[in-house]
């Protein structure tokens, strides 16, 4: 099982303040934790929203739209893919994950469960992504 844990912004991560040595340093060290085990798949923080876009699906039309964008509660600063064997233990893991923006800043993170191709239903378009080794689980 697949688990992203998604790292929401804040003001600051927004405004593009690189994080303090000490927490760059606790995350590293977690992150670490998690390669040891060997549930880490990937791990980066992203750049504000200033430096991306969004495209909007109307109508049948695309439109691009450039950031910032306002929301910042709703925003990624950063992510965090693990593979493990439950939600149990992803959920353990995600309980040690330090405080992402230091100690004493408000900020969540949210954790997701991936889809993985074996949850959906056959069809022709899911033969393509298996074709390309796109959603699958690496073996443990």
């Amino acid at each position: 099982m697949r688990y992203m844990i998604i790292i929401k912004a804040t003001a600051d991560s927004e405004r593009g303040a690189m994080p303090e040595d000490k927490l760059v340093a606790a995350m590293a060290d977690y992150h670490e934790q998690l390669a040891k085990a060997g549930v880490l798949l990937d791990a980066s923080g992203l750049q504000p929203t200033s430096k991306g876009w969004r495209i909007q699906y109307s109508e049948g039309e695309r439109r691009v739209v450039d950031g910032p964008f306002a929301e910042t509660k709703e925003l990624i600063a950063g992510y965090t893919l693990i593979q493990v064997r439950s939600r149990q233990e992803a959920l353990e893991w995600t309980r040690r994950f330090p405080a992402p923006h230091g100690n004493g800043a408000d900020c969540e993170i949210e954790v997701r469960q991936v889809y993985e191709l074996e949850d959906l239903p056959p069809s022709d378009g899911l033969d393509k992504f298996r074709a390309l080794s796109v959603g699958t689980v690496a073996a443990q």
